[in-house]
């Protein structure tokens, strides 16, 4: 088995690539890894993860590749190590968001290298979407303006973290708010005036909005959830609801919200916008970019990705019990 840490230097309020480097290199003497079967590198610019993911990758035999950083660069990693089976994926929260991790663990589970070395590995669907790959949630409108305005105070040592996507809401809040949306989504057609809407493979997203409380991984499905367009006090309420997951009761909408939700579970979805206004920003794992059209289909048990020992465990009894 071969290790790759790749490490962000521009994730995060600041660059934490020095502690990180110290913090793997002394796992590894831990761990009895000797320095031929192990490598460390500082990414240099956008992409370069992924490009330095494939490279790996493609060498042939078991590799376990590190991400550190935040979920952009979780998601270059995964998408270079796409398509090759030797190649599992592990993610060492050092940016500013972090979604990703939160449907198996804590931060502190994944930042403890001992455990992400003594880890195991799980296969988890990804999503093919028009922005690329994706690993956790695809979404357009209100909920991706925010995660585009946040961007901005990611090196504020103020605002950062959760504190610059609450800050950038309530900017948002203040602009135009909702867009007409077509939904095509397996077979069935739905337009409405829409706030948001999210395509969710995992739970959480946008610096720990949980917008699909049921969603899991591994399913084969993708959970879309949709905010219809409501007047500002209301949307105060309903995004007060949304961000902590209390949208929903058991499995579905909760009936005092069933007016102001769309709620589906799908394989494949494109949503486009028939009001004439222009693109919408759209985001796939904190990555913007505004489209005309927006496509997402499940690419089932896609990926292969690394669990720290602890939430390798609780997963393992989870699958256990559900299998009896």
């Amino acid at each position: 088995m071969r290790y790759l840490f790749l490490l962000n230097p521009a994730a995060g309020r600041q660059d934490s690539t020095k502690e990180l480097e110290a913090a793997a290199r002394a796992a590894l003497a831990r761990a009895g890894i000797p320095a031929p079967d192990w490598e460390i590198r500082r990414t240099e610019y956008k992409g370069h993860a992924k490009e330095l993911a494939r490279r790996a990758a493609a060498a042939g035999g078991p590799v376990t590749l590190f991400a550190a950083g935040g979920d952009g660069t979780f998601n270059e990693v995964l998408t270079g190590a796409y398509g090759y089976p030797n190649a599992a994926v592990g993610c060492i929260p050092a940016g500013s968001g972090n979604d990703f991790l939160r449907t198996f663990g804590t931060k502190e589970e994944f930042l403890d290298l001992d455990a992400q070395l003594a880890g195991g590995t799980v296969t988890i669907d990804l999503m093919d979407t028009s922005l690329g790959l994706s690993a956790a949630v695809c979404a357009a409108g209100l909920d991706a303006q925010v995660a585009s305005g946040a961007a901005a105070y990611r090196h504020n040592p103020l605002f950062h973290g959760e504190a610059a996507y609450l800050l950038s809401a309530l900017r948002q809040i203040c602009g135009p708010l909702g867009r007409r949306f077509r939904f095509e989504a397996d077979g069935e057609v739905l337009e409405e005036d829409i706030l948001l809407c999210a395509v969710c493979n995992t739970r959480d997203y946008g610096g720990g909005f949980r917008a699909a409380p049921l969603a899991r991984p591994d399913d084969g499905w993708l959970d879309l959830v949709a905010v219809k367009k409501a007047g500002r006090l209301k949307i105060l309420s309903l995004l007060g609801r949304y961000k902590q997951g209390r949208h929903f009761e058991g499995e579905a909408i909760a009936p005092e919200l069933a007016r102001w939700f769309i709620c589906r579970r799908v394989k494949e979805l494109a949503v486009t916008f028939p009001d004439g206004r222009g693109p919408v920003i759209a985001t796939a794992d904190g990555e913007c970019a505004p489209v005309d059209r927006l496509t997402v289909k499940v690419l089932p048990g896609a990926a292969r990705v690394v669990l720290p020992a602890p939430a390798f465990r609780r997963r393992a009894a989870v699958r256990a019990r559900a299998a009896k």
